[in-house]
This record gives structure tokens, C-alpha cells and sequence, in this order.
């Protein structure tokens, strides 16, 4: 019985993703490579030979795999899939447009968003936006899982000694083909990889208010920064920003929540959270039932005093 998980990359290093979806194939039993689809990404393939609990790495360099294309990147694994038991995705944009690819083609059903592994055949995801949790057994030969990373500490990103193997790239699809990307510049931490968010609701009234009161707070604690689902659709922050279960799944060390109600789209998408803070004036509003730290105060008075007594 035997693992593959497939890497998240830039070609040049991996995405911490990959790390929580090796521990994740660690507790599957037996044992766990790694396939590097990419263009010239040897240097990404090394790292992942370094992390710990991989036996070997699968290094597969086409000119066509370099954008990590879903077409060319499911028929990739498509053409190792034989040899393995369990083939593992991250829950991210990227891994969600690959794994149903390949499970479609296996003619398997997907475990999506996995939480815990029970056993090599069963396994625990969340339903209804993460307030039921669904123990699944799957009896496909070939299980194809999507795993939420907040589920999993990361595998530790040194101390392993795997081999780089390469292996034969398959030829590029022709009815897709890579036009350009949009890569936007951030200034702060990355939303799902950061140790601390500092969130703002629809309460904070517009997007001039959103950035004076939040942005400080954000900056004093080197934090990322999120809205709920209701402030981006008000426009009071980008889209990129939106945590909950139609957003960004996260689990930072600190979720500090200002003026979000907590429904139960955004619970879905942050409880997880090491600690939870929240700022809010309605003393009923839902964010208070998964708040290590609850204030109830008005946020205009309440984040600015927080910030200046940092």
C-alpha cells in the first residue's frame, strides 16, 4: 500500500499545502511518495526529497506542466495512478481542479475535504458547512482524497532523505493551453498560510472605514487580513479576503474577529483557529459560541484602543 501525493509548486519551492497533505498521507499506512509536475522544478522536486516521511519523489519536467495545468497535470497522474493506493490533493483551488479530473477518469468517487484518517479505508470529512462531520469508508481500489490542510499539522519540511526518480512526462494537452497569469502582490502574510488574521465584518459600514480601522490593528500585529462573506459583497474589502466556506479556509495561531455576527458559512471557514477573539456589541451574535475571547463593545471604540495599547 502506497501514497502519492501531488505537490503544489511554484517550480521553485513548494507550497506549505504540500507539507500538511504528507502528513495527511502518513497516516494512510505504508508508504508516501511525491510527484513535482513542472518546468525545470528540480529545485522544487529537492525540497520535497527533504521532507520528512517521504520515501521517494517523482520528478516529471515538460514545458507543458510548467503552469500546472489541470489537463496536463490529471493525465500526469493519471499515468502513475496503477501504483498507488491513495492519491492526495490538497483542498485548494489547484487541487480541486486536478482531483475530480482523476477520479473521474478511475471511475472512483473523491473523498473531499478529509479532516482525519480513520483507517487506510475510512476516513472523516465535514457536511453541512462544517457543522456535522461524515465518517466515509470508501471500497475503490484506488482512493482519490482531497485533504483540508487545516486538519493536519504540516510534515516537517527537513530531516527526510527520499530519492528523486524522473519519470517519463506525458504530452501536453491540445485542447488547453496557458495565456497568462494575474499575480496579485501582497504586502502582508498570504491568508491561508498566515499565524495571525485580523477579520472585518459588514458592521465596519465601508470600505474607508474598513482599512482605517482594521489596517493598523493588522499592522501592529504583522497579521493577515479577511472579511466575512456579508463585507465583500458590500464591497468593504476584495474578494481574496473572504474566509468561510464560499472563501478561505484557515487556521491561524490568532483569529481576531471585528463586528462578524459568525455565521455559519464564516464559522465553517476559521473555527479551526488556534485562539478565536471577537469584537462585537451584539452580545447574541453566534461568533461569541466559538471564542476562546470574547468583548462586547463597540468595535470603532474597541479596535483602536486594542491597537494603541499594543
Amino acid at each position: 500500500m502506497t501514497s502519492l501525493v501531488i505537490a503544489e509548486h511554484d517550480n521553485a519551492s513548494l507550497k506549505a499545502a504540500t507539507l500538511n497533505t504528507v502528513a495527511a498521507a502518513l497516516q494512510c499506512g505504508g508508504e508516501v511518495h511525491v510527484l513535482v509536475a513542472g518546468h525545470q522544478a528540480a529545485a522544487a522536486a529537492a525540497a520535497a526529497a527533504q521532507v520528512t516521511g517521504v520515501a521517494k519523489v517523482l520528478h516529471a519536467d515538460a514545458e507543458g506542466l510548467a503552469h500546472g495545468l489541470a489537463e496536463n497535470v490529471a493525465a500526469q497522474v493519471l499515468a502513475l495512478a496503477g501504483s498507488y493506493s491513495h492519491i492526495l490533493f490538497a483542498a485548494t483551488a489547484s487541487g480541486k481542479n486536478v482531483a475530480p479530473r482523476v477520479a473521474a477518469r478511475l471511475d472512483v468517487a473523491q473523498l473531499s475535504d478529509v479532516t482525519r484518517i480513520e483507517s487506510a479505508d475510512t476516513f472523516e470529512r465535514p457536511i453541512y458547512a462544517g457543522n456535522a462531520l461524515a465518517t466515509v469508508q470508501s471500497l475503490d481500489a484506488t482512493k482519490v482524497i482531497t485533504v483540508r490542510t487545516t486538519g493536519f499539522d504540516p510534515a516537517a519540511a527537513s530531516g527526510g532523505s527520499a530519492a528523486v526518480e524522473p519519470v517519463a512526462p506525458v504530452a501536453a494537452s491540445d485542447k488547453a493551453s496557458f495565456l497568462r497569469s494575474e499575480i496579485v502582490k501582497l504586502d502582508r502574510p498570504e491568508l491561508t498560510s498566515a499565524k495571525i488574521i485580523v477579520s472585518g465584518g459588514r458592521a465596519l459600514g465601508s470600505n474607508e472605514k474598513f482599512m482605517e480601522v482594521m489596517t493598523p490593528l493588522a499592522d501592529k500585529l504583522g497579521a493577515a487580513m479577511g472579511a466575512s462573506r456579508a463585507a465583500v459583497d458590500a464591497g468593504y474589502a476584495p474578494n481574496d479576503w473572504q474566509v468561510g466556506q464560499t472563501g478561505k479556509i484557515v487556521a491561524p495561531q490568532l483569529y481576531v474577529a471585528c463586528g462578524i455576527s459568525g455565521a455559519i458559512q464564516h464559522l465553517a471557514g476559521m473555527k479551526d483557529s488556534k485562539v478565536i477573539v471577537a469584537i462585537n456589541k451584539d452580545a447574541e451574535a453566534p461568533i461569541f459560541s466559538v471564542a476562546d475571547y470574547g468583548l462586547e463593545a463597540d468595535l470603532f471604540e474597541a479596535v483602536p484602543a486594542l491597537t494603541s495599547a499594543l
